[in-house]
């Protein structure tokens, strides 16, 4: 257990010093708005689209391909989500919903969820992680547009807003222009794909430098109260539930462990990046990735003891 402890904290160390960057610069004047602005563009329409392209096409299709467990896992998203909605319909501001929700159901699978996945379990975890991703990036991204475009305050939502907010995604465009390419396996230059990887290493740095920038005691005042409520959402009640469901649907041993890092994981840094897109609180956003992340310490491990514990894993 301790070596799960080590990991985790090996995995989620390198996000905060990202984070502090951040914060450090920004009092430090050497970023400013303009450049946090321009920065989040760059990583929502360029790197991150780039990111999730390579995912997808280094992605093994056919090892480790599970139709039930990816099932199950893209329903309990979409009740996740319908939970995630119900309750901001019932306790959160409208001009909060968009983010408050995206914040409460999007996990940081493809860093955290991945990296612990494989540490667990090697090679299988990394395989059947990296297809579950698929279903991730497709799911997370296409609930987040609807959800942003219903509160978008730039815009009338609308049947026809929502679906050009999706087919314009860049970030679902990257992930249905590598399917073909994965599914015949077609291999890109090598000089081609190095390109890819320098940009896809922009990504992550960058969006959690930005995140860091925008943060400031002010600001987390200020969100505190509906960040703290998604951060519980999303770490607690939701995992809790997707993780109970598939227990009882037969899920054991590896799978179910897998099933919960990924329900377990913390708000990805791309809910920060979407916000900002879409005109939403951006500030709301970057507190909810922050306090999750801090929550992934605890929860994460004690979720793996409670199932170790009972024998399930």
């Amino acid at each position: 257990m301790l070596a799960v402890v080590q990991q985790t904290l090996a995995i989620t160390a390198p996000v905060f010093s990202m984070l502090f960057l951040g914060v450090a610069l920004k009092r430090l004047a050497l970023i400013d708005a303009q450049f946090i602005s321009t920065a989040s563009a760059l990583v929502f329409n360029v790197s991150m689209p780039v990111m999730l392209f390579l995912a997808i096409l280094h992605a093994d299709l056919s090892t480790a391909l599970q139709p039930a467990l990816l099932g199950y896992f893209l329903l309990a998203t979409v009740i996740g989500f319908l939970l995630a909605w119900g309750w901001a319909l019932l306790r959160v501001p409208r001009a909060e919903r968009g983010v408050f929700v995206q914040g409460s159901f999007r996990g940081n699978n493809g860093i955290i969820g991945l990296a612990l996945a494989t540490s667990l379990y090697g090679d299988y975890g990394l395989s059947l992680g990296g297809i579950l991703g698929g279903v991730v990036i497709l799911s997370y991204n296409t609930l987040s547009v609807i959800v942003l475009e219903v509160y978008n305050p730039n815009a009338k939502a609308s049947a026809w807003s929502i679906l050009k907010g999706i087919l314009r995604n860049p970030l679902i465009l990257g992930v249905l222009a590598a399917i073909p390419f994965a599914y015949w396996q077609v291999r890109l230059p090598g000089w081609l794909t190095t390109s890819g990887e320098y940009l896809a290493q922009l990504t992550l740095p960058l969006a959690l430098i930005c995140i860091g920038g925008t943060l400031s005691l002010a600001s987390l005042r200020a969100s505190s109260g509906l960040a703290i409520g998604a951060s519980l959402m999303k770490m607690i009640w939701l995992p809790v539930l997707g993780t109970a469901g598939a227990y009882f649907c037969g899920f054991r041993n590896a799978e179910l462990a897998i099933l919960f890092l990924y329900f377990a994981s913390p708000t990805a840094a791309a809910s920060y990046v979407m916000a900002r897109a879409a005109g939403g609180n951006h500030e709301l956003a970057a507190a909810i990735i922050v306090i999750t992340t801090l929550l992934a310490v605890v929860t994460t491990n004690l979720g793996l003891l409670v199932l170790q514990w009972g024998g399930w894993i």
